[in-house]
């Protein structure tokens, strides 16, 4: 479908691509990764024909229609639908010909190929896509300039959707959509009929979509098979063979070296010694697969823990202008808890987000927040009230009063900005770089709660697992709204969903919440209002049974958590058992911790059975 033959390119000083090359198949899925910065977003402008290569060509089949989504929103007086319907070319053309054609054989052949195009099921289409993306049969009928610059770009994605390219380029699509626009984005592109290349850091996306992954690294073009865990899986077990490799050749160049050294001066072996010496120099060293050193997030934790509840509301409610967004609000808040808010857009998410920071009071209802409750606030809106002009240094420098220069450097390093990094002019920085300084500033005192609104926009996948692991070393409470799946899953203990103008636990996990967005898509708007019919009746039984279930399915969190604890308590035994001098120095201990060890052996694999039978009993019920 797509050729990259010997493509190189430079931006200013650096070269972007080297002599790299590429076949991507006809129908195939691909994922584009690479490192932010590495030249993702300038491929696609050389493929589209934007810039010209200085060597090389990416070359596509005549005729073949490329599909991207413009950087700049559209905008204008014109309705949702009649844009997105419009960027049919040929269907657009020929209903404009079809209504002043006159020569009946044209008109023939115009109402031949609208058939053979589907033409007449377009709006349907279009509707169907607009509300996949968040937009309701009232707003598909509002103007353009009605919107918001990301609600704009949501539209210009069902554009390029609706248009069914034969190779479709998209540069982070899910930037622009919550988890809702980001589930339904997923299920489509899974089903999509022609070339996809899509340029995304969401790890389910590339999982559940990707059958290809092409990697940018090194100003090279690799294409892997399989999806992103296959990828990442693959490529280890590469680097491990070439270290291996590695490895092996420096002891045959030692060997050979040794050689050479040994027995170049004597006369009877000068020969073998030049022998070898040549096979030195025809030996080319072997570059190892090395990562790109990812800098760690950091966030202290608080200093001394609050009394739970740090937050509680009894029927609690808020809004703007006397007008309440959310009500009926009754939830409580741990020290502890990892907490991730479910919704659409324009539900309230932010709202809730800002009553539960003390940003907004109530309008009714009360709400009690611990005395001394530290909140950190993160939000990506927030980038824009960084100071331009300003660096890393001067930022932390303000959190940091009278302090030495020495101890502000350190802490602008523990942030992610060592050394000249944190003399970098903010304008300078990156989306991500101002992302993790605006991070590092919402938690600088150690907080005990950390709310954070979409804190995965412009983190490549290596700085989002790094996201993961900080959160996950946190010791306080943190409320996370993202259109990260991946994310949700491992750093969230409870799910709270946003709808309907309240804010109530989810019954279920990720899946279930997939499953539930992806059914209310298929049902249409009056489901969405919640009138149900037959697939909310099947969805109401499920969310039953799943109540009904939640004893056992706590029987299993509780084995699981044994597992663990034993597991842990193995390790130690181990450790103690792993120094030579234990047996030795003491043969009774030793002899007592064996037996411990064997006795932990028993206690895992009786919990495993446990386990598992109570896992089996809980999908039965499932079913």
């Amino acid at each position: 479908m797509l050729a990259i033959d010997d493509l190189s390119y430079r931006l200013g000083p650096r070269l972007l691509f080297d002599h790299a090359s590429a076949m991507i198949p006809p129908g195939a899925r691909i994922g584009f990764v690479g490192r932010n910065g590495a030249g993702k977003t300038t491929l696609f402008r050389l493929v589209c024909g934007e810039i010209a290569p200085e060597g090389g060509s990416t070359s596509l089949p005549r005729r073949a229609r490329i599909g991207r989504v413009e950087q700049e929103a559209p905008g204008g007086p014109g309705k949702l639908v009649d844009f997105v319907l419009a960027a049919d070319i040929e269907r657009a053309e020929l209903m404009a010909e079809a209504e002043i054609a006159s020569d009946a054989l044209r008109i023939s052949d115009i109402q031949m190929r609208l058939a053979d195009i589907d033409a007449h099921s377009a709006p349907a289409r279009a509707a169907a896509i607009l509300s996949g993306l968040g937009f309701d049969h009232e707003a598909q009928n509002r103007s353009l300039a009605e919107f918001s610059g990301g609600w704009r770009m949501r539209v210009a994605l069902a554009a390029v959707l609706f248009s069914r390219p034969d190779l479709l380029l998209l540069d982070e699509p899910t930037n622009y959509l919550d988890l809702e626009g980001t589930l339904w984005l997923i299920d489509y592109l899974g089903r999509y009929p022609a070339t996809i290349i899509v340029i995304s850091h969401d790890r389910d996306l590339l999982d559940d979509v990707a059958d290809h992954i092409l990697h940018l690294d090194q100003s090279k073009l690799t294409l892997w098979k399989g999806n992103y865990t296959s990828f990442e899986k693959q490529r280890r077990e590469q680097q491990a063979i070439r270290l291996k490799q590695i490895r092996k050749d420096e002891d045959k160049r030692a060997h050979l070296q040794e050689f050479v050294d040994r027995f170049r001066a004597k006369a009877t072996k000068a020969r073998q010694a030049q022998s070898r010496l040549k096979m030195l120099e025809k030996m080319e060293p072997l570059d190892a697969i090395v990562d790109q050193d990812v800098l760690p997030f950091n966030f202290p934790s608080p200093a001394k823990q609050l009394s739970p509840p740090i937050v509680a509301m009894e029927g609690a409610s808020v809004g703007y202008d006397e007008k309440p967004v959310l009500g009926r609000l009754s939830l409580s808040i741990s020290n502890d808890d990892r907490i991730g808010l479910l919704g659409s857009n324009g539900n309230g998410k932010s709202t809730f987000a800002k009553l539960v920071a003390g940003r907004l009071d109530a309008m009714a209802g009360k709400v009690t927040r611990a005395s001394k409750l530290d909140v950190g606030f993160f939000a990506q809106h927030q980038i824009d009230d960084l100071d331009a002009r300003g660096t890393p240094y001067s930022h932390v420098a303000v959190r940091m009063k009278d302090a030495p220069e020495a101890r502000v450097r350190a802490r602008c390093a523990q942030i992610g900005f060592p050394n000249v990094k944190a003399d970098t002019r903010i304008e300078l920085l990156s989306g991500g770089e101002k992302a993790r300084l605006l991070m590092g500033l919402a938690t600088f005192d150690g907080p005990h709660l950390i709310i954070m609104d979409e804190p995965t926009n412009h983190l490549d996948i290596d700085s989002r697992a790094a996201l993961i692991d900080a959160i996950n070393r946190y010791e306080g409470a943190i409320i996370l709204v993202s259109h990260d799946r991946h994310l949700l899953e491992a750093c969230a203990d409870r799910l709270w969903l946003v709808a309907d103008g309240s804010v109530k636990a989810f019954d279920g996990d990720m899946a279930d919440y997939r499953r539930f967005v992806l059914d209310n898509a298929n049902e249409g708007d009056s489901s969405r209002k919640g009138n149900g019919g037959a697939q909310g009746e099947q969805r109401r039984e499920a969310a039953k049974t799943r109540k009904e279930l939640a004893p056992l399915k706590k029987k299993i969190e509780q084995a699981e958590e044994r597992m663990k604890k034993f597991e842990q308590l193995l390790a130690r035994v181990d450790d103690a058992l792993s120094h030579p001098e234990a047996f030795a120095k003491d043969p009774a201990k030793a002899a007592q911790l064996a037996q411990q060890r064997a006795e932990l052996e028993r206690a895992i694999a009786g919990a495993e059975d446990e386990w598992l039978t109570l896992s089996s009993e809980y999908e039965s019920a499932m079913v």
